[in-house]
């Protein structure tokens, strides 16, 4: 494989792999928020978990998580400034990330099982 075709397999699966972080978010949000955070702590424990992901994504998910029922937020005074919101899983957010959990678990076996057959 030459430079070029290196150059553009290289782009190609980082396209495919921003898609995929992309579809993994709203899963890892969810299990950062099973006790009450702030969006800069959820920034900062995906951060340390090895996602990189920025104000600008967060913002709107957690407004798409909360209102298809997954999250909810409530208001906590800071010492440092104005109040922050703190958002929680709901009951429906627990139950889905219960389920996304077993289709994580399924997904991460075959794939496995195709790299097995890979070294073969």
């Amino acid at each position: 494989m030459d430079y070029k075709e290196y150059g553009i397999a290289k782009r190609y699966a980082e396209q495919l792999a921003t898609q995929m972080r992309k579809g993994l978010l709203s899963y890892l949000v969810l299990i950062i928020a099973r006790t009450p955070a702030n969006p800069s702590n959820i920034i900062r424990g995906l951060h340390e978990a090895g996602m990189t992901v920025v104000e600008g994504t967060i913002y709107p998910l957690l407004l798409r998580l909360q209102r298809d029922g997954l999250l909810q937020h409530e208001w906590r005074d800071n010492p440092d400034g104005p109040p922050r919101k703190f958002y929680t899983v709901t009951e429906l957010g627990i139950a889905v990330t219960t389920e996304l959990r077993k289709e994580m678990r399924s997904i991460t076996k075959t794939i496995r099982n195709l790299e097995k057959e890979d070294k073969k």
